[in-house]
């Protein structure tokens, strides 16, 4: 409320004006955020929305867990874990919905209605840095309606302040791992820090022995002693002291997978929905150009076998028997692993499982279980077929282990799908064509190759900064490995950087192995027939539009 006083100061004859006052006269502004949050709330309402928002092109982006928003070749549709993993954090105390736009191909005039209907407290989203503007237009449709906005992910995390600051619709940022502290707004915005449960109460002095309630003595919330947070104080941006990591992921309840869209999750070469378990969190490995370092750093936490287990079995309960064991390096510890297969074989729980794995953490006796256990692809970040590149980037590995490592996994019976980047530095034309002939010599069923991306938080990132080497006029947009590039090297801008990659991919991808292995996929899943010849009609789309525009 404003007070407004009118003193007139003219004199009218011997009369003067008597000053005017009117007290207590509401703003504009406050008799809309009146209106707003007095509007009554239906039975549909929720406290927290968590949401995957819509796409730029109706669906045809992928948000991994930790990683990027990007275009997917592959027509993955990729399970938002994350989202159902904070949910169970939440429920009880809470109730609340998980909208995955971009699973449910959904468009932005159904999400604003299914905001209306939901008509949440709290809007959390993932924000990506191909999908920043995008994702800042969800934030943009809650605020509107009166809806706290709160954000966590790999592009915010690094960059809270330049993340805020252009974007006043976006309230909070959750900076680090995000599980602990969207629990710990909550119940301090909402004033349930009492009706934390036992498990809850243990997460957090378990965690942080120093932690205690963000609160003063006349009970009022002191949101700069939120650990994790960032957040506004009026035109300036606080982030406050960071959050510890969770040290045992035991103690994390099991995600609630069944709040999810899980008939919606899709990856080629698999029949029917898929969706991940997350079996650790971090990886040792020193790669720069590696994102998942910003949210988990070098430090690496497993959750236990039997927990693992008892996930994939309510899994299986809800009818999903393809898993993607997702961590930022599965095989990171041997142990964990054998006992895992080992528990799989006892159980008899038949399910078909994929996982990823670095070339120098993998022995052949450990890939031979694993095969036994129901393992039938693992990808590999193989990256580059030169070795100086490779040293460059810190990847620890050579092409001489990943050649080793794939055929153990051949072996085995597990198929193997490769990734490789075009234009870390040091890269040349002839170190390109060095990658391409090494690619055909590997015995990959699946190989894709996408131009170098410098995320905001990597070494890569600040070495890119640098050497002067993002392209004039860069937007986080267009730091995507497979839409485009901002990179322009002296030697190799922009421009060859993205032909070399879609060349790449044709000369290894057009040859009769890769060829016939594509058409028995064909012949064995109608679906994923679609699904290729989808694959198929976008990169000769982008091909030709790319070409057109390069004059080839």
């Amino acid at each position: 409320m404003v007070q407004v006083e009118v003193d007139l100061k003219e004199n009218l004859g011997s009369r003067r004006i008597p000053k005017l006052r009117m007290a207590n006269f509401p703003t504009a502004d406050e008799i809309v955020r009146d209106v707003i949050l007095n509007t009554p709330r239906s039975e549909e309402a929720v406290d927290i929305l968590l949401v995957n928002p819509p796409t730029p092109d109706g669906g045809l982006w992928i948000r991994t867990q930790h990683r990027v928003g990007r275009r997917t070749r592959e027509n993955m549709v990729w399970p938002q874990v994350s989202l159902a993993q904070m949910a169970a954090l939440l429920h009880p105390t809470y109730k609340l919905k998980i909208i995955d736009a971009n699973a449910e191909r959904m468009g932005w005039v159904e999400f604003a209605k299914l905001i209306d209907k939901y008509q949440p407290k709290y809007y959390l989203t993932q924000v990506t840095a191909p999908t920043l503007e995008n994702d800042m237009y969800g934030c943009f449709l809650a605020k509107s309606r009166g809806v706290v906005t709160i954000a966590f992910g790999t592009h915010v995390t690094p960059i809270p302040r330049e993340s805020m600051r252009p974007y006043p619709s976006l309230d909070y940022v959750l900076v680090g791992e995000p599980d602990l502290t969207i629990r710990d707004l909550l119940d301090h915005l909402e004033g349930k820090l009492d009706e934390r449960s036992e498990e809850i109460k243990h997460l957090f002095l378990e965690h942080d022995p120093s932690y205690s309630p963000a609160i003063n003595e006349d009970g009022e919330v002191l949101l700069g002693e939120i650990k994790g947070l960032a957040w506004r104080d009026e035109e300036e941006i606080v982030i406050n002291f960071p959050r510890a990591f969770i040290k045992d992921l035991n103690d994390l309840p099991i995600p609630k997978h069944e709040l999810l869209p899980l008939e919606n999750y899709r990856m080629p070469m698999i029949k029917g929905p898929f969706t991940f378990i997350v079996t650790s969190r971090g990886c040792p490995a020193g790669c720069t150009y590696c994102i998942k370092h910003v949210s988990y750093q070098y430090s690496t936490r497993l959750r236990s076998p039997e927990l693992i287990m008892e996930e994939l079995w309510q899994l299986k309960r809800l009818g999903i028997n393809n898993i993607h064991m997702y961590a930022d390096l599965f095989t990171v510890n041997r142990e964990q692993v054998v006992e895992l297969c080992q528990r799989m074989i006892t159980e008899n729980i038949k399910i078909r499982w994929m996982c990823n794995s670095r070339v120098d953490y993998v022995d052949e006796e450990m890939l031979q279980l694993m095969g036994q256990a129901g393992c039938w692809l693992i990808s590999w970040g193989i990256e580059s077929g030169n070795e100086q590149i490779l040293k460059h980037a810190h990847k620890g590995a050579d092409p001489t282990k990943a050649e080793r490592a794939l055929r153990w996994a051949k072996k085995a019976g597990i198929k193997n799908w490769g990734y490789f980047i075009i234009g870390l530095p040091g890269e040349t034309e002839e170190t390109i064509l060095q990658t391409i002939e090494f690619s055909k010599k590997l015995p990959l069923d699946i190989a894709l190759f996408h131009v170098a991306a410098p995320y905001p938080g990597t070494p890569f990132f600040f070495e890119v900064v640098e050497n002067g080497w993002f392209r004039p006029g860069t937007r986080w947009e267009q730091v995507d490995m497979d839409k485009g590039t901002v990179l322009d090297y002296p030697n190799l801008p922009a421009e060859r950087l993205l032909y070399w990659q879609k060349r790449a991919w044709r000369e290894w991808a057009f040859r009769p192995g890769p060829m016939l292995t594509y058409l028995k996929m064909l012949l064995s899943d109608f679906s994923t027939f679609k699904s290729a010849l989808s694959v198929g009609i976008q990169h000769l789309a982008w091909q030709s539009q790319r070409d057109f525009q390069s004059g080839e």
